[in-house]
């Protein structure tokens, strides 16, 4: 079975979304320019749409709710309807893979009010390799003000699993945004959570917000890099094993 999707993306920049406030969470999403932040020129709506991909990720339901989300998307009320009909009553793996295939397609408005519902779940486990994913989109999108505001969802869960493979990916696509500063938060909030940062983590840090010419304080990390390493860091220059995997689980 084939679904061919004929209606045009609007830009992810409208129209804005709002997220419940709670104690912990930050009451919504603001959209534009973040202050500090270059202003990003975006791509048109035809470049960024992917066709849907049928197989064992996606359902027959989870793709319906796809297609109904983005035909919706410039009526608000309708896509309220929508949303409560189509996505409140999926699966946790159904749900999960709609937020994957939204954030394939570019789909960030849409991506963050599901990720807002899986977050209320009673399955929901906090994986910094989710938010990894949902950063590295943003990010790539030039959505930077949203970066911030996801990264201090993050930093606000109380039950955040030391994950390095996630924790390495997240630093890898905030210093390929020159997100220097969002990138050392990132970095201390790792440290934190009991995830030693591995030699990957700190070639990530080090060489890349050196070679990004970054103005942030790398004194502290190179000095727990030569803590579990030595003190001449020539691993720093060695070739990186691997590339780090992003991935939702």
């Amino acid at each position: 079975m084939s679904f061919l999707l004929t209606l045009p993306s609007p830009t992810i920049l409208s129209p804005p979304l709002k997220l419940p406030s709670s104690v912990r969470k930050p009451c919504c999403l603001q959209l534009g320019r973040a202050e500090g932040y270059p202003r990003v020129t975006m791509r048109g709506g035809s470049e960024n749409r992917k066709p849907l991909q049928k197989g064992r990720n996606l359902s027959i339901e989870a793709i319906q709710a796809v297609q109904s989300l983005k035909r919706t998307k410039k009526d608000l009320q309708q896509l309220d309807r929508v949303y409560d009909s189509k996505i409140r009553r999926l699966l946790k793996f159904d749900m999960l893979a709609v937020l994957r295939e939204l954030l394939r397609q570019n789909e960030c408005s849409l991506a963050l009010k599901v990720f807002e519902d899986v977050r209320n779940e009673h399955w929901y486990k906090p994986q910094v390799s989710l938010y990894a994913d949902i950063i590295t989109v943003l990010a790539s999108n030039g959505l930077f003000e949203r970066v911030q505001i996801i990264l201090s969802y993050m930093k606000a869960e109380t039950d955040l699993a030391p994950e390095i493979d996630g924790f390495n990916a997240l630093l890898k696509a905030l210093v390929g945004h020159n997100l220097g500063k969002l990138a050392m938060e990132s970095y201390y909030l790792m440290k934190e959570v009991g995830c030693e940062p591995n030699k990957a983590s700190f070639r990530i840090v080090i060489k890349g917000l050196e070679l990004k010419g970054e103005a942030v304080d790398l004194r502290t990390v190179k000095q727990d890099a030569q803590k579990l390493y030595g003190e001449s860091l020539e691993f720093l220059e060695e070739a990186e094993e691997g590339a780090t995997a992003i991935s939702i689980h």
